[in-house]
């Protein structure tokens, strides 16, 4: 979601303008109350006069950058309690158009702001380099309405969701910016002359015939859900790849309308084709389907592949080549880590990769390995000892020896005290390198309370999970999660971990840790039956957690389903089963009454949505 980092943007934009479009941008700065006198064209943003703006318009933060969205008086506003510390910290977004290559378009938009200072503005790919096809840096606002407009060409190909952003972050601090407000009005995207563009494809990735890509199971139910316009059709049919024959043909069902897609969609049915082989299916109206399997192994290279994800992400150890492919590097951040605040440095070298950076936090560690625990303790037969990782073969479970290698690395980031730090990062990201060759210095940031009960609760899930593995180990766990519930408690009224000034890296914030101290005494009960825990438990108000999910920033789901899988009934103040069960309804009510896809999404699908539904 963000834009590239501010050193670059200059040239980025000097070489979009130069070789991705033809663009002239000329703003007015002067009063307006109307759209801008451009050419005529079809508008795009048909919500731009913004006094009802749709779904499509959202905010994004980080680095420090803290904003809220509303509408006052006809124009969206957007208030900047703080502009944080890089130029995306706080960015104003609208998605939901499409640029064709080889069309002209015309943009503008009315801005004023409280405070006189700089934004930028771009239309820019929505993933990888995050790179504009137009845009403007430095540009000027201030109270008098300031009118940005702009023709330009789409030389590139067709992007079917690109991504208009205003970025209104303080990169370095350089502005000084306070609190202050910027309003937005008629933002306008007009498709001026289409006469050379070039079309999008029907191509396996922009089909409307959506189909489970991984495969289905022979006597599982199997639903296509097919995005339609005016004419839905009628009939599908379903043929063999191999053979080219037809094996099915059904009729279209309706389907849900709108929901967080806002898309119309029918369903075809074909749960009767359940011959293993390999299918497509084909429509008159929309197109065909990716080709996909059925088979009762369909799901086994998945399963295989999302274990190995978290082996090509470890740190500190050397991927060898015949295991680790492309992803392949010597040891890497084997250095001592400097604490934070001139205390000393300590080795913290293990666990894995975040995402697409090379830090390290404890937050969503503690969740990720929760899930693999959990699957283990639910599914232990799924699980073998054969997926291609150094421990393969050591007659453990290859998912414990993966959760066990980032384990090792939390149970490095406890204190004596059994206080927790946050994360080991550098103060800033690293370029585009691989992690053997990354220079940035590492720093362990201050403990936090959300990492300490955190890696109380995982500690307390590994103790279990190990027992009979690892009896040591088991052990190890059992004490750090003590000492780190009993420091939670100790240190629950202090204000938790945010970034300091001059660290850019992924902040993790989390400002109510209600449900990190649910999960961690929950999973204290049951790995332990110590009652002192129903006296933790009563810490919790229950109030403060507003819904149950199980996310890295609210775990109140682990809290309750450990609870409620507990041998002993635990006492509380409030009914583990009514939440838990609560959440469970609310979520069947989205997926089966109101999501055309049959997902989980409320409202809106925001950035990282297929983290939302997995959780």
């Amino acid at each position: 979601m963000k834009g590239i980092p501010r050193k670059y943007n200059l040239i980025t934009v000097i070489l979009s303008v130069l070789c991705m479009c033809v663009c002239a941008c000329a703003p007015v700065n002067a009063p307006v109350a109307t759209k801008d006198d451009g050419p005529a064209g079809e508008e795009l943003i048909n919500d731009g006069d913004l006094s009802q703006p749709g779904s499509f318009w959202g905010i994004y933060q980080e680095s420090g950058g803290s904003a809220t969205l509303g509408v006052s008086a006809g124009e969206l506003v957007v208030k900047i309690s703080d502009p944080g510390r890089v130029g995306h910290a706080v960015q104003l977004y609208r998605d939901g158009f499409e640029l064709l290559q080889g069309a002209k378009y015309h943009f503008s938009a009315d801005i004023s702001s409280d405070v006189s200072r700089t934004m930028e503005w771009r239309i820019q790919v929505n993933g990888g380099d995050y790179h504009p096809y137009v845009g403007e840096e430095d540009v000027q606002i201030g109270p008098k309405t300031f009118r940005i407009s702009c023709d330009f060409t789409m030389e590139e190909p067709s992007d079917p969701a690109p991504r208009l952003c205003f970025n209104l972050g303080d990169a370095d601090k350089a502005q000084a910016l306070p609190a202050h407000e910027i309003h937005f009005d008629n933002v306008s995207l007009l498709l001026v002359d289409d006469t050379d563009a070039k079309r999008f494809e029907k191509t396996g990735e922009n089909m409307s015939v959506n189909v489970d890509q991984i495969g289905y199971r022979p006597g599982d139910e199997k639903r296509a859900v097919i995005t339609v316009g005016e004419k839905a059709g009628e009939t599908f049919e379903v043929k063999d790849v191999n053979t080219g024959k037809s094996v099915y043909k059904g009729e279209l069902t309706p389907g849900l309308t709108g929901g967080s897609s806002g898309d119309r969609v029918v369903y075809a049915d074909l749960s009767s084709v359940n011959t293993p082989g390999r299918y497509m299916i084909e429509t008159a109206e929309n197109g065909s389907s990716y080709e996909f399997d059925i088979g009762e192994d369909v799901y086994d290279a998945a399963l295989k592949d999302s274990l190995r994800m978290l082996y090509l992400q470890r740190c500190g150890c050397a991927l060898p080549k015949q295991l680790a492919g492309d992803f392949a590097h010597e040891a890497c951040h084997t250095e001592l880590a400097e604490i934070y605040g001139g205390e000393g440095s300590i080795e913290v070298s293990g666990g894995w990769h975040d995402a697409g950076d090379y830090g390290r936090y404890t937050v969503p560690a503690a969740k990720a390995v929760a899930d693999l625990m959990l699957a283990y303790e639910m599914y232990p037969s799924c699980f073998g000892d054969d997926n291609d990782i150094p421990e393969s073969g050591n007659g453990i479970p290859d998912i414990l020896d993966e959760a066990r290698y980032e384990l090792e690395w939390m149970l490095k980031m406890q204190r004596e005290d059994g206080m927790v730090y946050h994360k080991v990062t550098g103060l800033n990201f690293d370029g585009v390198c691989m992690p053997d060759k990354c220079t940035e210095k590492l720093y362990v940031l201050p403990p936090s309370k959300t990492a300490t009960a955190d890696l109380a609760a995982a500690m307390f899930m590994a103790a279990r999970v190990y027992k009979d593995i690892d009896a040591a180990f088991s052990a190890r766990c059992l004490d750090a999660a003590e000492r780190a519930v009993d420091a939670y408690i100790e240190h629950k009224d202090e204000r938790n971990y945010t970034n300091p000034p001059d660290v850019l890296t992924g902040e993790y914030a989390d400002g109510n840790s209600t449900d990190e101290l649910l999960w961690a005494a929950a999973e204290g009960y049951k790995t332990t039956k110590d009652k002192g825990y129903e006296e933790k438990l009563a810490l919790v108000d229950i109030s403060r957690i507003e819904n149950i999910t199980f996310d890295w920033a609210n775990v109140s789901g682990y809290g309750l389903y450990a609870l409620l899988t507990c041998e002993d009934p635990v006492n509380t103040s409030f009914d583990p089963q009514e939440l838990f069960f609560g959440m469970c309804d609310e979520l069947k009510e989205l997926c089966l009454s109101k999501e055309a896809y049959g997902s989980t999404i409320k409202d809106d699908y925001p950035w990282g949505s297929n983290m939302t539904i997995a959780n």
